[in-house]
């Protein structure tokens, strides 16, 4: 039996979900939400769903058992919540929420409500990745020393003026960090552990009109004791493939967008040779350097198959609520040392509070 999915908010993310849920057998794209008729219109026809200008009447749709998030991301926790007292399951674009306050009032209507919860964090699923993070649970890197993740992209002024929304605290809830390096922060956490001391800078150098930072770098310390370097804009033009970089003890690896720059280990394993040819120099299957459109689908159709296991199997997903939360708090952490100039203990007390 499909499961029927709905989707809040027709922007561009909202095609990449459609795209995911259209190459699922076992979903469907039943609906689409957008306050303005006309988008909601445009993309039912594009994409062969139903068009509702009223979120209850879309929830009311029983057809509707799961609902994707693709609003602004200030916007996420009004709609997440409707979702879940509606019992439907919910998955949320990036970041969960744009404050903890807003992920953990997401995270207890979905459990209040009985009803599964997804951050959308797809760079997860990459086969590059999966690999990266099982080498380091075999222990082949050794001791752990050093964790580096860096996003240097461009954004034209144009990409910031074609949005209201777009690099402002209250929607964007960040700048370079929060909007577009998230998915290499969560990567980070995820092969190195829990950060807990953060000691950030970011600062608003090439664009005009816009509240968050464009450029950011921070130094972390992870709880098993080694060091971190992550390092996010939007302003290095023409905009570089997104990298990671893992060392040990016994071992470095480099990935590059989706690509294996560097795998080399101490002791060498029967599957390097085919993680290599698979997931090697010519395997990267997305972009976003310097163009928001230029990314796959392929990581969220991924983590939507996932997320409809869960669903039938009754279990938590890959990437639930409590995970996304970490991105965003080790990002907030980023910023309250920015602001006041000090290293910063994880886990926050609460959210930082912004100067004027």
């Amino acid at each position: 039996m499909s499961i029927g999915f709905g989707i809040v908010g027709t922007g561009m993310i909202a095609q990449f979900h459609a795209q995911a849920i259209a190459a699922i057998p076992d979903a469907v794209l039943v609906a689409c939400f957008d306050m303005v008729g006309d988008r909601a219109n445009a993309f039912a026809d594009e994409n062969s769903c139903q068009a509702y200008t009223d979120l209850d009447e879309m929830l009311a749709n029983p057809d509707v058992q799961v609902v994707t998030i693709c609003t602004p991301s200030g916007a996420h926790l009004d709609p997440a919540v409707a979702a879940a007292k509606a019992d439907k399951h919910v998955l949320v674009e990036k970041p969960l929420e744009i404050t903890l306050s807003r992920c953990d009032q997401i995270i207890q209507a979905c459990e209040e409500s009985g009803v599964k919860l997804g951050s959308i964090l797809p760079s997860r699923f990459s086969p590059a990745n999966l690999a990266l993070k099982k080498a380091i649970e075999d222990g082949r890197f050794g001791t752990l020393t050093l964790g580096d993740t860096f996003v240097k992209w461009w954004r034209s002024q144009e990409y910031y003026d074609s949005g209201g929304w777009r690099g402002t605290w209250k929607l964007d809830g960040g700048g370079a960090f929060m909007n577009q390096a998230i998915h290499n922060v969560d990567l980070l956490y995820w092969f190195m552990g829990d950060v807990s001391q953060v000691c950030g800078m970011t600062a608003t150098l090439a664009h005009e009109r816009i509240e968050v930072e464009d450029v950011g770098s921070a130094v972390v310390r992870f709880k098993n004791g080694a060091i971190g370097n992550l390092e996010a804009t939007t302003s290095a033009f023409p905009g570089l493939l997104k990298k990671t970089e893992i060392h040990g003890t016994k071992g470095s690896a480099v990935i590059e967008q989706d690509s294996i720059l560097v795998w080399d280990f101490e002791e060498s394993h029967p599957d390097d040779e085919k993680i290599l040819v698979e997931c090697g120099a010519s395997s990267a299957t997305s972009g976003g350097a310097s163009d928001p459109k230029a990314i796959s689908f392929i990581g969220h159709q991924k983590q939507f198959e996932d997320f409809i296991k869960a669903v039938q199997e009754d279990r938590t997903p890959q990437i639930d609520g409590y995970e996304g939360r970490k991105s965003v708090e080790l990002i907030l952490a980023i910023y309250q040392s920015s602001w006041e100039g000090q290293r910063i203990d994880l886990p926050l007390a609460g959210d930082p509070q912004r100067p004027d």
